[in-house]
C-alpha cells in the first residue's frame, strides 16, 4: 500500500525566544513574558501537577519569566531525537533540542522526513488553550501577550510554510465578548482553527451548559473555526490517586476528552449550532463507540429526569457524527471499531515533538495501523478528514 502524505491535526511547538520581543508591542514587553536561560533544581511531576524550582547551579533549561510564572522547559515535550530511555522530566534548552522543534523551516523539513504534508501547532508556553494568559493578574498585558501569540503564529510560525503549516489560534478565556473578537480578527485573515478547554470549569470558568459560551460557539460556526480540545487542556490529567506515578494520568489520558464530550452531547449546543465542528486532540478513539452507545442508552431510557428531553431532540450519537472529530496515532482497537468510531469522523497525529511522537516512523506506525483497510477510508484518516474539517486547500488524494 501506498500510505498518501499525512495532514496531522495534533502537533506541537516550542515558541522561540524572541516571540514577544518582537510580536508584543513595545509598552508592554517590561510586563510581558521574558525568556531567560538559568539553571534547573527540583523538577517532578505528582498527582497530575509539575513541582519546578529554578536553581543557577543546576543543569541549564530555557524558562519564560512572567509575573510570577516560571516556566521551564522539559525534555518530555522537546523528546524527538533523543532515546525512550533519554525523554525524561529534565529542563532542556533551545540549542539542546531538535531544530524543528522552534524553527519553521526546520520544522518543514522534519515533515518531509516523517511522511507529513501539512500540521496543526498547539501551544506550549501558554499551554494548550491558553490557561498561562487566563490566569495572569493584569489583563489587559494578557490580551495583548494573546494577540501577539496569534500574529506570531499566523505570520512568523505558519507565513512562509505554503499552508503546510495550519494556524491554531488561543482566545483570551476570560472574556467571551474578547474571544468573540479575536475569533473574527483571526477568521479574517484566514484562520480556520482555535484551541478551547476540554472541561473549562476546572480553570473556574463557566461551564458550557450555562449559555456563557454561545457567543463564542456562534462566531465559530458563522467563521468555520473548528474548535479544538487538547488533553490536559483543564490543567489537570486523570489520577486514580493522588500519589500515583505519571504512568496512570498518562494511561487514563484519553478520560477527560470522553467526559467533554459527553458534555456536549447533553449540552444542546450541538443542536443549536448545528454547524459548528470540535476537534478531540491526542484522545485517541477506542473508547468512542461504547461512550456512545451509553449515551444513545441514557438518552432513550433516562432523557425525561435527566434534565435533557427538551434540549437534545435526537439520539446524542447523532450529533457526534455530524460535528465532532477525533484523532489517533496509536490506536489499533479503534481501527478496528471504525464503523462505530466513524469512517467521516477520525483523523490521525504525529504529535511531535512530544514523547509520545511517532517522528521519525509514523508511516511505518501508520500503515500498520490502516493495514486491510480500503484506499478510500485511508485517504480519510489520513489526510481527507482533516481537510474536510479545517477546509484546507489540499487534494484530499494527496500523493
Amino acid at each position: 500500500m501506498e500510505l498518501p502524505r499525512i495532514v496531522s491535526v495534533d502537533d506541537h511547538v516550542i515558541e522561540p525566544a524572541h516571540l514577544f520581543e518582537r510580536w508584543l508591542p513595545a509598552r508592554y514587553r517590561d510586563r510581558g513574558p521574558r525568556p531567560l536561560t538559568t539553571g534547573i533544581g527540583r523538577l517532578e511531576y505528582t498527582g497530575g501537577k509539575y513541582v519546578i524550582a529554578m536553581d543557577p547551579d543546576g543543569p541549564p533549561a530555557d524558562w519564560w519569566i512572567y509575573e510570577d510564572l516560571r516556566f521551564p522547559y522539559k525534555r518530555n515535550i522537546a523528546a524527538v531525537g533523543f532515546d525512550r530511555d533519554e525523554m525524561t522530566l529534565e529542563g532542556i534548552t533551545r540549542a539542546e533540542m531538535r531544530p524543528g522543534c522552534w524553527d519553521p523551516a526546520e520544522r518543514l523539513k522534519d515533515m518531509d522526513l516523517n511522511h507529513v504534508e501539512a500540521s496543526l501547532c498547539f501551544p506550549t508556553f501558554p499551554r494548550f488553550c491558553g490557561q498561562t494568559f487566563a490566569e495572569a493578574r493584569d489583563k489587559e498585558v494578557a490580551l495583548a501577550c494573546v494577540r501577539a501569540y496569534n500574529d506570531w503564529m499566523v505570520e512568523e510560525w505558519c507565513g512562509d510554510s505554503g499552508g503546510r503549516l495550519i494556524p491554531l489560534c488561543l482566545i483570551p478565556l476570560w472574556d467571551v465578548d474578547l474571544a468573540v473578537a479575536e475569533i473574527h480578527r483571526n477568521a479574517a485573515r484566514g484562520v480556520r482553527a482555535v484551541t478551547f478547554s476540554e472541561l473549562p470549569t476546572c480553570l473556574g470558568l463557566p461551564s458550557i451548559h450555562t449559555g456563557y459560551w454561545d457567543p463564542f460557539f456562534a462566531a465559530c460556526q458563522e467563521t468555520g473555526t473548528v474548535v479544538n480540545m487538547h488533553i490536559g487542556s483543564s490543567s489537570q490529567m486523570p489520577a486514580a490517586s493522588p500519589d500515583a506515578p505519571p504512568a496512570v494520568q498518562a494511561t487514563l489520558s484519553f478520560n477527560n476528552a470522553m467526559a467533554s464530550m459527553a458534555d456536549f452531547l447533553f449540552s444542546g449546543v450541538l443542536v443549536r449550532y448545528p454547524r459548528l465542528k470540535l476537534a478531540y486532540s491526542e484522545g485517541q478513539m477506542g473508547w468512542i463507540p461504547y461512550a456512545l452507545e451509553r449515551a444513545d442508552d441514557v438518552w432513550e431510557e433516562h432523557r425525561a429526569w435527566g434534565g435533557v428531553r427538551d434540549i437534545v431532540p435526537e439520539p446524542p450519537s447523532t450529533y457526534y457524527y455530524r460535528q465532532i472529530f477525533c484523532c489517533f496515532f496509536r490506536d489499533k482497537h479503534g481501527v478496528a471499531s471504525l464503523d462505530a468510531v466513524g469512517r467521516d469522523n477520525a483523523t490521525f497525529e504525529t504529535d511531535y515533538p512530544h514523547v509520545d511522537s511517532t517522528f521519525p516512523h509514523t508511516k511505518a506506525v501508520a500503515l500498520e495501523h490502516v493495514r486491510g483497510l480500503d484506499d478510500e477510508t485511508v485517504r480519510k484518516l489520513m489526510r481527507g478528514n482533516a481537510i474536510r474539517m479545517l477546509g484546507l486547500d489540499l487534494d484530499p488524494l494527496g500523493g
